[in-house]
């Protein structure tokens, strides 16, 4: 193993992972530290999103929603079904194939593109040395021109509700449930929270959310938010907001909760509980005391706006710098960090990352939220338009949710695109392109939009914001 590199990333999550491939490419003499072994006791790429995140719920969510769709909708469509079971082991190892698949790809990706892969932490010090501790082995102290910190997070983790990944869980061990839980809670109505809260509660459980916050999703554009909580409200979801936990009793198959609102104090029993309150910079052992990085008060690494930290040929990307901790938001700072070190012109569009939470409906947006924009004082207009008057969605069975742009009214740009509703990840792209390209609001008016298609809701979207619309009837709104 040499002992010299022209690039060392730390971390082979997704931004990781992506970056070493990409300095790769560009001729760099490239090594990837990851250390993660995974619950087949082999090593494993892909970070926190392969493993045990993004995909491993996607997979849950998919064969979910599967059988609540045989359950409840095939008679809609005719298809007649018997008794429905559940069979939890074989979902999971579904789940599992999925992740190997995709994890493998990872480390064949690396051998084609002669990324070293060494298993075990990476520590940096000062001068851009690199304490390299394998999984097995002698530590050994690494050079490089470049480093990029790539280590990713963690789950938060509460006092009160201190998680044994056995009655009480972490979002990973949400996702290794070998049974369907009678009464399941769930502390933390955010992305990750309402998406284990859907799994299972398709299958079967009483799922109560408890929110600390009183605003559901306060990120989220109002008018999305407030119709999204109708509708997990509606599928079973029981979401308490301003609801703080304060204490929890485990017992030998169950915990005992006890939180606080607005009406006082109240206990309620679950069969597992899963915390789900956000997740925090992982960079316990990354820096050394001579490193010379620079943290925030939140434990943040401080980079500029080409994730450069202030050691010159240090980078830090992903869920370790300010921003969403989104895996798209890392892979494409990786790609630019790598570009970056090349001398290449390049740079993150930080104004158009979109979010989306794979629920169902899915809830995706990019850009500024109508309360953003009214809050700045400049005029503005919007366009809304529900997926009920789309044929396509009704033919699917799939009128729920609308699309929504905010528009600026002196330039006819788009602010912001919202979208609650069928194949909002999809769609929501629409949105990403014309703003990347500074599109106005009549240039998606007059693109020609495939019919029958979901995106012509994006198409009537658009038309609404001047009061175009054709397939729905609108009133002018009043400032």
């Amino acid at each position: 193993m040499s002992d010299k590199y022209d690039v060392i990333v730390i971390g082979g999550g997704p931004g990781g992972y992506v970056a070493a491939i990409r300095a790769a490419q560009l001729g760099y003499k490239t090594a990837c530290i990851e250390k993660r072994i995974n619950k087949q006791g082999k090593p494993a790429l892909g970070g926190t999103c392969l493993n045990v995140g993004c995909i491993p719920s996607k997979a849950l969510l998919d064969s979910s929603w599967k059988y609540h769709e045989a359950e409840g909708a095939f008679a809609d469509h005719g298809i007649k079904v018997g008794k429905l079971d559940i069979d939890v082991k074989a979902m999971q190892e579904r789940k599992d194939k999925v992740v190997l698949q995709l994890t493998g790809g990872v480390a064949s990706l690396f051998q084609a593109n002669k990324v070293t892969w060494l298993q075990g932490s990476g520590q940096l010090k000062a001068n851009k040395q690199v304490v390299f501790t394998p999984n097995e082995g002698d530590e050994q102290t690494l050079e490089a021109d470049n480093v990029i910190l790539a280590a990713g997070s963690v789950p938060v983790e509460i006092p009160p509700a201190e998680v044994d990944q056995k009655i009480i869980v972490d979002s990973t061990g949400a996702l290794e449930f070998d049974s369907v839980p009678k009464k399941l809670g769930v502390i933390g109505a955010g992305i990750i929270g309402l998406e284990l809260g859907s799994v299972w509660s398709r299958l079967g459980s009483e799922v109560t959310v408890l929110e600390a916050v009183d605003t559901f999703l306060p990120a989220v554009d109002k008018q999305i938010s407030k119709e999204a909580q109708k509708l997990f409200t509606k599928q079973g979801l029981d979401i308490k907001l301003g609801a703080r936990v304060t204490a929890s009793k485990k017992n030998k198959n169950s915990v005992r909760v006890t939180y606080t609102d607005k009406d006082g104090e109240h206990e309620e029993t679950f069969d597992r509980l899963i915390v789900a309150v956000g997740r925090r910079p992982y960079t316990e052992g990354l820096l050394s005391q001579d490193a010379g990085v620079t943290l925030d008060e939140r434990n943040f690494i401080y980079v500029d706006n080409q994730c450069r930290t202030d050691v010159p040929g240090v980078y830090a990307i992903g869920d370790l710098v300010r921003g969403p901790a989104l895996a798209h938001k890392a892979i494409e700072e990786g790609v630019m960090v790598a570009e970056v070190i090349a001398g290449e012109h390049t740079q993150v569009n930080y104004d158009a990352v979109p979010g989306v939470i794979y629920t169902h409906p899915e809830v995706a947006w990019v850009g500024k939220t109508e309360e953003e924009v009214k809050e700045s004082g400049e005029p503005y207009k919007i366009g809304a338009v529900p997926f009920a008057a789309n044929g396509r969605a009704l033919a699917a069975g799939e009128p729920a949710g609308l699309v929504k742009f905010v528009v600026d009214e002196k330039t006819d740009r788009v602010l912001g695109m919202h979208v609650l509703g069928p194949q909002a990840s999809e769609l929501i792209q629409q949105g990403v392109v014309a703003m990347e390209f500074g599109a106005s609001i009549e240039d998606l008016q007059l693109m020609v939009f495939g019919h029958p298609s979901l995106s012509e809701t994006v198409h009537e979207a658009a038309l609404a914001a001047d009061y175009k619309a054709i397939h729905v009837a609108q009133r002018r709104r009043k400032k």
